[in-house]
């Protein structure tokens, strides 16, 4: 999901495998950090979206350590979940993090992807 959209990347930091927008900037990271038997990604959320998922289904989403405060997702993935929902969720997490200039290719690609036939 992650690798497929414009100039990310992926390496490890802090021991769990992390993509990055022009190897830089961190929008979604894996969460096995605290091997707490849960398995996890966080990511970047915009403003309001992190109260709004947690409140919908608390055995989906949570308020991830370190990063919450600032707005990110917490999103447990040893429970059911919707994966076209997250490629959402990802995609949004990279348009809230990348610059005006990447999301607008972005924006592009899924414009002229639509206009296809079959699209």
């Amino acid at each position: 999901m992650c690798l497929a959209l414009p100039e990310t990347t992926e390496r490890l930091s802090h021991g769990e495998p992390t993509w990055f927008v022009r190897g830089r900037k961190t929008f979604v990271m894996y969460s096995d950090h605290h091997h707490d038997d849960r398995l996890a990604f966080v990511c970047a959320a915009g403003v309001g979206v992190q109260a709004a998922l947690i409140a919908s289904d608390p055995t989906r989403f949570f308020r991830p350590p370190y990063v919450g405060h600032r707005g990110w997702l917490g999103v447990y993935l040893d429970v059911p979940q919707d994966w076209s929902e997250l490629a959402e969720l990802v995609t949004d997490a990279y348009r809230t993090i990348a610059p005006k200039t990447l999301v607008k290719m972005l924006d592009t690609a899924v414009d002229t992807a639509l206009d296809k036939p079959g699209g």
